[in-house]
């Protein structure tokens, strides 16, 4: 899972109340009480981004295929399948069933495949069905919807055919852009499908009963899905939204959620509780993302070498995140990732530029006479006070080591991505985790076509490898390809990156079977339940 990450962001500070006398957890009704960072600003599973949204989704939607207590993928929809290198079978369970109590067909999921796809829904996810024949010509408008190679043999087969061997393909269907939708509910909805709880159908462990919006949310056990009697919760009630650490610190102290993550000064607090502090790496990357549309000034090369070595990943580590857990960012691809025999990293190093600020001078001198003169940026984050603090480290570096004048843009979650995607930005704060358990997760992030490469980057030789290592089930030839294609980011200076991000968290202890995972929901309650 991973998907689009508020990087140095969270939603809006204010937190409200939904029920002012609800306790974390009801052991009796199996109920747990939550606080969200931030609004879902996407429900629908078709144009969903952020990781928040594909959470929510997560608990109350299903695809073809799932993720278990352990990461593994395991049958959700589909029963069974077939796959080789051209081509996939999947069998639905007859029981399975939306949440008005009609069946999951193989019809919803052709449609709303075909949807993501149309160029009209303007899906930013729409190329993780790329691996589909004919999917990539449909979102380019060089073929029609209903030429995409997928198929209702019947209303329990679906049938797939592959525009490339894709050996991860059963990875990507536990994916929300590949999660069902209901033709005739969705029609009956029109511009209003998923804006409200009501406007939504469901095919999941839980459904959505209410949604006040920036405010709360409620999810109940869906009767209908069909392995309900696995699910132990009855409700999760979200009923804060607060992007503010210590307010959540204070409502989990208050026995008012269940769940909370900390930052450097609210992990300070947590010790001298002695409250049981737990860690967890989430596999994801977080950097600056340049805009390298033509008439910005980041577009400059010599300009982006420049701040490539005045930054000292450590000092952020240590000094401005100040937590345990995140490790220094030195490559897109994290450390977790496989290559061929061992971790990708290991079999190809990152390219690191050193600290040198008489070298980033000399950049700066370059990119001066080419540009004439260098204006004032603008570095778009988000509206946390973490995000706030990274901001203003940053900007510091280019005051006091390049002479540069940065203006930080605040903005919440929701308006932040509204600027990324029109471009409203010189620097933005960004992140990526893994949306499944392959490399090319992270790899075709900055491919030309990719809708999430918000800044633009293109270059032809790395869309080449990524091609390369998207059409071959070699593992050598696909990992030889990303190592170039990690090579060129770093060459080009595409982005800078900063951290991976490991979390610290406090969980209540009558809760149980929480899980954290690297790729899928996370947190994920769908296996939980309250113990006296």
């Amino acid at each position: 899972m991973k998907f689009h990450i508020a990087a140095l962001l969270i939603l809006t500070s204010n937190i409200t109340l939904a029920q002012p006398n609800a306790s974390a957890v009801d052991v009796e009704s199996q109920t747990i009480t939550i606080a969200l960072g931030q609004e879902p600003p996407q429900l629908n599973s078709m144009r969903a981004t952020d990781a928040v949204s594909i959470m929510i989704l997560s608990h109350v939607m299903e695809g073809l295929t799932r993720y278990d207590r352990r990461g593994n993928i395991v049958p959700g929809v589909a029963e069974r399948w077939e796959i080789d290198n051209s081509d996939a079978t999947f069998w639905l369970r007859a029981n399975a069933s939306w949440s008005d109590g009609k069946p999951v067909t193989a019809h919803d999921f052709v449609f709303a495949w075909q949807n993501a796809l149309n160029p009209i829904t303007a899906s930013e996810y729409a190329f993780i069905l790329y691996p589909i024949k004919n999917a990539e010509a449909i979102n380019k408008g060089e073929l029609a919807v209903n030429e995409l190679a997928v198929k209702a043999i019947d209303d329990l087969t679906l049938s797939v055919e592959f525009e490339r061997p894709t050996a991860y393909f059963t990875k990507l269907t536990a994916f929300s852009t590949y999660f069902p939708v209901r033709k005739d509910f969705w029609k009956s909805r029109d511009s209003k499908y998923a804006a409200d709880a009501k406007d939504l159908l469901y095919n999941g462990p839980f459904e959505m009963t209410e949604w006040v919006h920036s405010a709360s949310l409620r999810m109940v056990k869906n009767s209908n899905y069909w392995n309900h009697q696995s699910i132990n919760l009855n409700a999760i009630n979200a009923d804060y939204i607060t992007a503010d650490t210590r307010a959540r610190l204070n409502l989990f102290t208050d026995d008012k959620i269940v769940y909370t993550s900390l930052d450097g000064d609210t992990y300070k607090d947590a010790l001298s509780q002695s409250i049981r502090i737990r860690r967890f790496n989430t596999g994801a990357v977080y950097f600056l993302e340049y805009n390298h549309r033509p008439g910005r000034v980041t577009r400059n090369l010599n300009l982006r070498r420049a701040i490539q070595h005045v930054f000292d990943p450590d000092e952020l580590v240590n000094r401005v995140l100040a937590t345990p857990g995140n490790l220094r960012g030195e490559s897109l691809f994290p450390v977790w990732l496989m290559g061929v025999k061992d971790k990708f990293r290991r079999e190809y190093p990152a390219p690191l530029a050193n600290y040198d600020v008489a070298k980033a001078n000399e950049f700066l001198i370059k990119a001066q006479e080419e540009l004439s003169e260098i204006p004032e940026l603008i570095l778009l984050v988000g509206d946390s006070p973490v995000a706030v603090k990274q901001a203003e480290y940053i900007q510091g570096i280019f005051k006091s080591k390049l002479g540069l004048n940065l203006k930080i843009d605040v903005q919440t979650f929701k308006q932040r991505l509204a600027k990324m995607t029109a471009g409203d930005f010189d620097i933005v704060g960004a992140g990526w985790g893994p949306d499944f358990d392959d490399i090319m997760t992270f790899g075709d992030l900055f491919a030309s076509w990719n809708l999430n490469n918000r800044g633009r980057y293109n270059n032809p030789e790395y869309d080449k490898l990524i091609r390369i290592a998207m059409d071959n089930t070699d593992p050598k030839v696909r990992m030889d390809a990303m190592g170039q294609a990690q090579q060129i980011l770093f060459d080009d200076a595409a982005v800078l990156p900063q951290y991976e991000q490991g979390v610290i968290y406090l969980l209540h202890p009558k809760i149980k079977g929480v899980v954290r995972r690297v790729v899928g929901a996370d947190p994920d309650f769908t296996y939980a339940k309250v113990i006296p």
